[in-house]
């Protein structure tokens, strides 16, 4: 039987007095609609059942390395719902994202022209940012903070025994033209991991995996909304089915070949602090 608005009302008024004035209404809502989900789907009780014991796996795959429930959430486009709904973009800005699993606040400072690559393994990117806030006007002194894969799609946080310390990330200072370049190296897109109970449920709705390949940046200036993003290598043959639903189109860029290597020139727009 769905639950009806009186079963809902019934329920609201057995709420204890002094009950959250957020939390309260939020869980009857979500009452309500799990009734309704259930009334359209109407699961059987051995359906149930899995769920309850797929919900239970992803809470033992959860611990101080891997957040299962956070990866969960990831593909189901509920972490970027919630943070399109809480960090409106407007027209011109860059849009905000998570920074993901894989970011350090800890990364060192790089000098202008720099590099972040520590082990030399990889082919060249040289990287051009000019930053601004949506008046056009430079952002000098910003602190730009940049994170990514190696050619193999994996983070040195996550090969501390195969990659240097830090490698593939650092801190650097704009100019006084609010312009930052350094050199890197190319990286390549990577899979989600696979041997967990959300990898799995993705593999049976025969749903991807892939990321394509990116590079993280925050950026940070006085007066100025914090700027969490990722730059996509548009030409990544996966550009098209992003795992996590982070690809928009004002964030795709080229990478384009160049002797030697490859580049990348692109332009991050900040928006004013809310006051």
């Amino acid at each position: 039987m769905e639950m009806s608005p009186d079963m809902v009302r019934d329920l609201g008024q057995r709420l204890a007095p002094g009950a959250d004035a957020r939390l309260a209404p939020a869980f009857l809502a979500i009452v309500a609609g799990i009734h309704d989900l259930l009334g359209a789907l109407r699961p059987t009780p051995d359906e149930l059942t899995a769920l309850i014991a797929f919900l239970t796996e992803v809470g033992h795959t959860a611990d101080a390395r891997r957040q299962e429930w956070v990866l969960l959430a990831d593909v189901l486009g509920v972490s970027a719902r919630v943070e399109e709904l809480n960090r409106p973009c407007p027209q011109g800005a860059t849009p905000h994202t998570l920074p993901g699993p894989f970011y350090r606040a800890d990364a060192p400072e790089v000098a202008q022209g720099g590099t972040l690559s520590r082990d030399g393994l990889g082919e060249p990117l040289h990287v051009h940012l000019r930053l601004q806030d949506l008046e056009g006007h430079p952002l000098p002194e910003a602190l730009v903070e940049v994170w990514h894969a190696n050619a193999l799609g994996r983070y040195e946080n996550q090969d501390p025994d195969l990659q240097p310390e830090f490698n593939l990330r650092g801190k650097l200072r704009a100019d006084a033209a609010g312009e930052v370049r350094f050199h890197t190296i190319k990286p390549r897109g990577y899979a989600l991991p696979g041997d967990g109970p959300v990898g799995q449920l993705l593999r049976k709705l025969g749903l991807p995996l892939e990321r394509p390949a990116h590079l993280h940046f925050r950026v940070s200036a006085p007066g100025l909304q914090t700027l969490t993003t990722h730059i996509f290598d548009q030409a990544d043959p996966a550009i098209t089915r992003d795992a996590l639903f982070g690809v928009r189109p004002e964030l795709l860029a080229a990478f384009r070949a160049v002797p030697g290597g490859h580049a990348l020139d692109t332009t991050l727009v900040l928006t004013k602090a809310p006051t």
